[in-house]
Formats: structure tokens, C-alpha cells, sequence
């Protein structure tokens, strides 16, 4: 019995390695050709797995951006949870938190643009991960103002998501530079967070 605890944990460990290197492989060709450039099989031959074990993992290209996405917000949950955001009043902490996610996708505009559009992917297999992501984001923000998503908050974060996404596709498109995305994102959070005080 020990003995096949072992080994299917040895299993996890080597299939979780197998699913960073596909997915590190994923945003290696996003950030070179953007979404066009992550096709399946390259992804597979770059990561060195098989392709229909890449397709045991990701069922199309758009899961396995979505999930890329959501490696990334659940490295900046770990993050912010080491080095929780600084600020006096809610809007500082949230515009923290929001600039550090900003940074590396606004230096990385063909990533950018592949994760928009796996998000625009009307997918309905993608349905879950997109909502899971949405949530982990939603805990980011709200812990960033002292855990008070109360029914105003949680407006202000929804609102923020929206502006947030559409700050996405200016930054993807080109009409918006680095550094475009968090200034608009300080602002939108600063206005909001304003006005929900002084409700």
C-alpha cells in the first residue's frame, strides 16, 4: 500500500511538471506570434510531451490559455499573500495590487493579446475556468481592501474587471503603451472606491 502511495505520487509530481512545461511552452509562442502563434502541436513538440497527452490536459488551444491565465493570477495571489499590498485607504492597496498585475502582461503585449482572446473565446468548455479565474481575482482585490466586498465593493470589483479588460484589449491592440494599462486601471479604482465611500 506504501508502496503505491508512493508511486502515484511520484504520478502527480511528474504530471504537474508536465502540465508548468505546457503551459510555459503556451505563453513562450503567445509571446512570440501572439494567439495565432500557440498552435497545438507546437506546443507540444516545445513542451516535449506527446500530443494527445497535451489534449489529455487541454481540451483546445483557448482552455490552455485559460489556464495559463489562471497560473498567473494564482502566482500574483501568492505573491500579494508574501507581500500584502501598502497603502492608508482601500484605493492605494487596490491600485498596488492592480499595477503588479498589470507589469508583466504590458511588457508582454502578443501574450496579452492571445489571453483576451481565449477570454472572448465563446468556448463553453471554458465557461468554469473563466468564472474561477473572475473569483480568484475577485479574493485578490477584495483582500486588498480588508476583506470588505460588501454588496457596494463588490460592484466596484466588477466594474474594475470590465475596465480592467478593456484595458487589456487597448494594450493587445496597440492603442495604449506600456504602462497605459495601470493608469487607467489607479484611476478607475481611485474613482469607484471614491464614490463607494461616500455612498
Amino acid at each position: 500500500m506504501a508502496a503505491e502511495v508512493v508511486v502515484e505520487g511520484k504520478r502527480a509530481r511528474n504530471a504537474a511538471v508536465r502540465r508548468k512545461r505546457v503551459i510555459d511552452a503556451a505563453l513562450s509562442l503567445a509571446d512570440e506570434g501572439g494567439y495565432e502563434a500557440v498552435q497545438m502541436r507546437d506546443v507540444a513538440e516545445r513542451a516535449d510531451v506527446a500530443l494527445g497527452t497535451l489534449y489529455r490536459y487541454f481540451p483546445s488551444k483557448d482552455a490552455l490559455l485559460i489556464a495559463a491565465l489562471f497560473e498567473l493570477a494564482d502566482d500574483l495571489k501568492r505573491r500579494m499573500a508574501v507581500y500584502p499590498a501598502r497603502g492608508e485607504s482601500p484605493a492605494d492597496r487596490v491600485t498596488e495590487v492592480l499595477r503588479r498585475a498589470c507589469r508583466a502582461l504590458e511588457r508582454q503585449p502578443n501574450v496579452t493579446g492571445a489571453l483576451v482572446a481565449a477570454l472572448s473565446s465563446p468556448d463553453p468548455t471554458v465557461g468554469g475556468a473563466k468564472l474561477e479565474i473572475h473569483e480568484l481575482l475577485h479574493g485578490i482585490v477584495t483582500d486588498a481592501m480588508d476583506g470588505s466586498a460588501g454588496a457596494r465593493h463588490d460592484g466596484v470589483v466588477r466594474v474594475l474587471g470590465n475596465v480592467w479588460f478593456g484595458a487589456l484589449v487597448a494594450r493587445s491592440a496597440g492603442m495604449a503603451g506600456a504602462g497605459q494599462m495601470g493608469d487607467d486601471l489607479e484611476e478607475a479604482a481611485r474613482l469607484l472606491l471614491e464614490r463607494a465611500r461616500t455612498r
